[in-house]
Parts: structure tokens; sequence; C-alpha cells
């Protein structure tokens, strides 16, 4: 997934931005680190169902079962990687990893290329952005004044099912794929049938036959449900308290990517447990970047904006989480007045004010 063909020219600040990234070598392949965390999911992966078969089949196995959701997790965040060109040089080569790597969590790589490429393109632009076009819940105001009946009930309480609803990712990852396969939303359907099928059988088949049915149904569900809540802990600060543009904003590549983007801070710990999405900024400005290179692009990134008045927002992991929640609440909430032109509360002090037809979260 590179930068879509509306991006900037020679010329442009992100021209000027994207050579200096260049000339700091950030967009050569890492090979060997993409070997090292490829054999640390791939031996969390084996090492989980080594122990549902080897272990006792009894309720200790529902361990197994979040193990296997950290390994599920993992494998995600490298086949997002292939998506973006990240691991190899070629498309093929990344394709094939991100397809194999698809087939062992159960996802359709092509549905989700598809899907993510048009999220990148259109970060938080409403009816653009199939990130914020989430029937049970509400990103702004207009979304959820248009809301009726039960989902209307679900977007003025949104902020507390928020993380429960996140219980039913995992599901819903597989069920979306499957409704692709079947409507033609992928590039490769049969391939896709075929892969979706055979995991499907594989997974049950190892669960029910090595466990007893009760245990292997609560197995089943707890896996799922903590791969959803990993995943969706993992992408939601990325964009979702961040401001909205109305369909045919006037933003320029660089500003759009940047004003509705956060980083997250914490170091190293973040960048492996939030498979480099921590620096959430760098990435969509250039996502072809290696993950492993992005804290490199950050100061570069930040003091770039910082010198032109662009507001680049960041913040510790559990504030950006409060952040979600009151953005939730605030736009779900029937009495809550909308936040006027905030981008976040950990924004550098130097930042410029947005554009003024940069609308946040208001309709």
């Amino acid at each position: 997934m590179d930068r879509p063909a509306d991006g900037p020219g020679h010329g442009s600040e992100y021209a000027e931005l994207s050579a200096l990234v260049k000339e700091a070598g950030l967009f050569r392949r890492r090979p060997v680190h993409y070997l090292v965390r490829a054999a640390a999911a791939l031996l969390a992966f084996g090492g989980a169902w080594t122990l549902l078969a080897l272990g006792a089949a009894s309720w200790w196995q529902l361990g197994t079962a979040a193990l296997l959701a950290v390994a599920y997790t993992q494998l995600s965040f490298l086949g997002h990687d292939a998506g973006h060109k990240q691991i190899f040089r070629t498309r093929r080569a990344n394709d094939a990893a991100g397809t194999a790597l698809a087939a062992l969590v159960g996802l359709s790589y092509g549905w989700w290329v598809a899907k993510h490429t048009r999220h990148h393109a259109n970060p938080n632009v409403e009816d653009s952005d199939p990130d914020i076009d989430i029937p049970a819940l509400a990103f702004t105001r207009r979304q959820g004044r248009a809301k009726a009946g039960f989902l209307r009930w679900m977007a003025k309480y949104q902020a507390f099912l928020f993380f429960p609803l996140l219980l039913l990712e995992g599901i819903d990852l597989h069920w979306s794929g499957i409704k692709a396969v079947r409507h033609g939303g992928t590039r490769s359907p049969r391939l896709d049938a075929t892969l979706l099928a055979v995991h499907l059988a594989a997974y049950l088949a190892a669960v029910f036959l090595l466990l007893p049915p009760g245990i292997a149904a609560v197995f089943v569900v707890v896996h799922h449900a903590a791969w959803g809540v990993y995943m969706g802990c993992s992408f939601a600060p990325n964009h979702k308290a961040m401001p909205h543009l109305e369909p045919g904003h006037r933003l320029d590549f660089l500003r759009r990517q940047v004003l509705t983007s956060h980083n997250v801070r914490g170091g190293r710990w973040a960048t492996y447990a939030l498979g480099g999405l921590n620096y959430q900024i760098e990435h969509h400005l250039f996502p072809s970047i290696p993950m492993a290179t992005l804290h490199r692009a950050q100061p570069l990134v930040r003091d770039f904006c910082a010198a032109r008045g662009i507001s680049y927002s960041q913040g510790g992991l559990f504030r950006t989480y409060a952040d979600v929640l009151a953005h939730l609440h605030q736009v779900g909430g029937p009495r809550c007045e909308p936040r006027r032109n905030r981008v976040a509360r950990s924004t550098v002090s130097n930042a410029g004010p947005i554009p003024a037809d940069f609308r946040a979260n208001n309709p």
C-alpha cells in the first residue's frame, strides 16, 4: 500500500520531508528484524498448539487460548507490514507472505488490503474511511444523530460499551473476510475462500478433538475475545480521538495524515506490544518504511511539523484511551457539547492552529 495517487508532487512540503527521511536511509528493508519477529510469533503460535496437544485436557488450557491470542495478534501485525511492502522489496513477495500470515489467523488478506488502503488514503474522512464506518459506533455527531432505535441507544452509551464490544472484534474479522469473499470483494476470491475454509476446519477440528466439548467451546470464546481486545486496543489509539474531515476537504497529503493521526509514547515496549503502530503519524506519512525504523523517522517528522506550525499529537497509552472514550461519549451522548478544533490533549507545545476547513468531530 503506497501513498495514494493524489499525494503531493515534486516541490511540496511532503516531498521535502520525504527527502530528509530518504537521506537518513529509513526506507531500507530490515530482513533480520523481520526474521526475528516472524520467528518469535511463529514460536508462540506453534508453542500454543503444542501446549494444547500435549497438555492436560483441563480448564488450564484457557491460558493457552490467551497465548494463542497474542500469537494471532503478532502474526496479524506482520501481515499488516507485508501489506505495506515493508518486509520484501517486491509486491509479489510481500503479498505471498501476507497471504500466508492471514491464512494462519483466518483472515482474508485481499479484503483487508483493500479496506486498509482506503483508510490510508482517507484517514478520518467521513464517508470515505471504512474504519469510521462501523454500525455499532458513532465517531462524529452526525453519525450519532443518524442512528435510530437500538443503534441510537448504543451510541448514547458507546463509551461504556467500547471495550466490551472489542470482545467481538476477532469474530468480526473472520466474518468480514467471509462476506467479502461471498460478494467478490477480494482480488483472489477462490484462494481466499479456500484458505478461510481450511483454517476454520482445521481450527475447530483441533480444538474439539483435543478438548472436551464444554472446555473447547469456552477455549474458542476466550481465544477470540482476547484476540479481539488486543487487536482493538492496538488500533484504537491511532485515530479515534482525532479530528475528522468533511468529504471534499482541501488539506494537502502531509496535513491530512498528520492532523488525523496520533502517536503513543512508551519506547520499545509500546513498539513491540502495538506492532509499531504507536508511530502512527510516521506510518501514515511513509507506509512502506519498516516499523523497526519509524522511531528514527519520528524526530525528523516532529521537528519538521513544529517548524511549520502543524499540530503533532502524541501521548501516553492510558491517557490516549481516556481521550478515545471521552470522544466517544461526547459525540454519542445526547447532552454533550461537541469539541471544537481539539486535536489531542497531549500535543507539542508549539503546535499551530488547525486549518479552518478542518472539522473536529462536528457535523
